[in-house]
């Protein structure tokens, strides 16, 4: 398939330009929809509308809206009702229409006072009772300045779709210097505003951002997303108590920066706000697709998460290795809470008790345990040597670092559940507990994967997805064809690509599932195609290693 940029206009719909100013001299509109819509959390009778009224320059107050639900792409409404984007909260609105039918497609759509519509929506609606197939669209790590959102494109073309899962990074806080900088200047792509973002003003701005792009519009349109954060709508490896790229002496409070953060993901994304009394990163939920499956989406970021034993990108020291490791070998360290996983646990086994075949772990960061590879061993020391050399002399010390640090058997990412092995135990135990195998979908690292994850006494407790970056550089950029080494030294990793960009097509039947992954030509070139470069499948009911076919 071949697509480019003008096909993600093009995809959003006919009605899109429903939204354009009117011809002549009719007076110009009270407020226009210039970041599209988007739905997301289905219900098995509705799901979450969203949009953005952007107000007229001279105007401040809050924006009357009317939504509409359709039948059919340009049919009648079916279901109108009256809502308001308020100023608080951006001059954004979210709705939940109910009494829907079940496993129904839907289309939206919202209206000013004075007739301006916005572009059409399509969502779906949860099915009930049996449930013959499941189409889903994982996704996550979409960096502005790292490259055209060309996956986006593809995904809005996606002929079956049920919804999109969103596992993270949807927008960094990087300014114009930082992080994939270069190929946003090439690309013209560079983040606003300029700088790094810590204020409320600065994350919705970036979130404006975001929504204006028009392939991340034509997906949005597309079908429902189930998103969750990681690290980036807030900053660089957070945790509950901190980020590494928070300095509070500079950048103020970790909590209220936290605070703005979250704030602003509720008011930008099609998701339902924080319960009352609940705190506000408990967004952890759960879904179920008829008789077929159910997907459980868990936080591991800012709700329960203990600082990481090293960040990445930080500086690492022979000397520091052992305290490095003492630190990820304590019991206590978590990543979900014990409340969390209890309600995890809880989930999987009413799933096993409804007798579906299939439960999925929405989860931001790899599960897999990955050794970090040692490229002097598996590509021989001259090869290895040459290398280096070919690398720019900037990158040279940090890769020499980390082949170090890998022979000292430091784990290739300490931000992910490698960096934190008793929670992913206790994990386990509870997979067990709940007769689950469930298989575990993953995004942040930038790559795709295929894993086979053990326990520490080696029994198969699950099989695991790992979505590559919509844009977001990986380590492949700098060294290709390093996924092909991860594989030889990872017993527990069955693929790995750190090279390409794009999403994972999950598809569930009674018997199998079977990923995807889907992947684009380049995310740097307007013109690009699509292909599947792997097909893994997993058997329902029958546990053992996934096979690729």
């Amino acid at each position: 398939m071949t697509l480019n940029r003008r096909d993600a206009l093009r995809l959003m719909g006919s009605s899109a330009a429903l939204s354009l100013p009117t011809i002549g001299h009719a007076a110009p509109a009270a407020a226009q929809f210039l970041h599209g819509v988007a739905s997301g959390d289905p219900a098995a009778d509705g799901a979450v509308l969203w949009t953005r009224a952007t107000p007229a320059a001279d105007g401040s107050g809050d924006i009357p809206l009317d939504w509409h639900v359709a039948a059919s792409s340009g049919g009648a409404a079916i279901a109108t009702g009256r809502t308001t984007a308020r100023a608080p909260r951006d001059f954004t609105a979210k709705v939940e229409p109910t009494g829907l039918k079940p496993g129904t497609d839907y289309w939206f759509w919202f209206t000013t006072a004075d007739g301006t519509a916005s572009p059409r929506g399509r969502f779906r609606t949860l099915p009930r009772g049996a449930t013959a197939d499941l189409a889903l669209a994982v996704v996550s790590c979409q960096l502005y300045p790292g490259g055209y959102w060309h996956a986006y494109t593809a995904i809005a073309a996606e002929p079956r779709l049920d919804a999109v899962l969103h596992l993270g990074d949807y927008i960094y806080e990087y300014g114009a210097q930082g992080y994939g900088a270069e190929i946003g200047r090439a690309l013209n792509r560079l983040p606003e505003p300029r700088h790094e973002i810590v204020t409320l003003a600065d994350y919705r701005m970036r979130h404006a951002q975001t929504k204006r792009d028009p392939a991340m519009q034509a997906a949005h349109a597309r079908a429902a997303f189930i998103c969750v954060w990681d690290d980036h709508e807030s900053a660089n490896d957070a945790w509950v108590g901190g980020a590494e790229n928070h300095d509070a002496a500079t950048e103020g409070d970790w909590a209220t920066r936290k605070a703005a953060a979250m704030q602003a993901y509720f008011e930008w994304m099609p998701i339902r706000d924080p319960k009352p009394g609940q705190p506000w990163a408990a967004i952890n939920r759960s879904f179920d697709f008829g008789d077929l499956a159910t997907l459980v989406m868990v936080e591991t970021r800012l709700l329960a998460r203990s600082e990481q034993a090293a960040s990445k990108g930080a500086g690492i020291e022979p000397d520091d290795y052992a305290t490095m490791l003492a630190i990820r070998a304590r019991p206590g360290r978590e990543l979900l809470g014990a409340r969390q996983q209890a309600w995890v646990e809880r989930e999987l086994a009413r799933s096993v008790a409804a007798k579906r075949p299939w439960q999925l772990l929405g989860n931001q960061v790899v599960m897999a345990r990955v050794p970090g590879p040692d490229l002097a061993k598996e590509l021989g020391e001259d090869r290895y040597a040459a290398l280096l050399a070919r690398l720019p002399a900037a990158y040279r010390p940090r890769i020499a670092a980390g082949q170090r640090s890998y022979r000292a058997g430091l784990p290739f990412n300490f931000d992910s559940w490698d960096g934190y092995p008793p929670a992913r135990e206790r994990l386990y135990a509870a997979f067990r507990r709940a007769k689950s195998r469930p298989i575990v979908l993953s995004g942040d690292s930038h790559a795709g994967w295929a894993n086979d994850l053990h326990d520490d006494a080696g029994r198969l407790v699950a099989n695991e997805f790992g979505a590559t970056a919509i844009s977001s550089p990986s380590y492949g950029a700098l060294l290709p064809g390093l996924g092909a080494v991860i594989e030889k030294g990872a017993p527990e990793v069955r693929y790995c690509d750190q090279d390409r960009k794009g999403y994972l097509l999950l598809t569930l039947t009674p018997a199998h599932a079977e990923a995807q992954f889907r992947t684009v030509s380049s995310v740097v070139e307007p013109e690009f195609t699509t292909a599947t470069t792997a097909r893994w499948r997993v058997a329902a009911g029958k546990p053992g290693p996934m096979t690729q076919v």
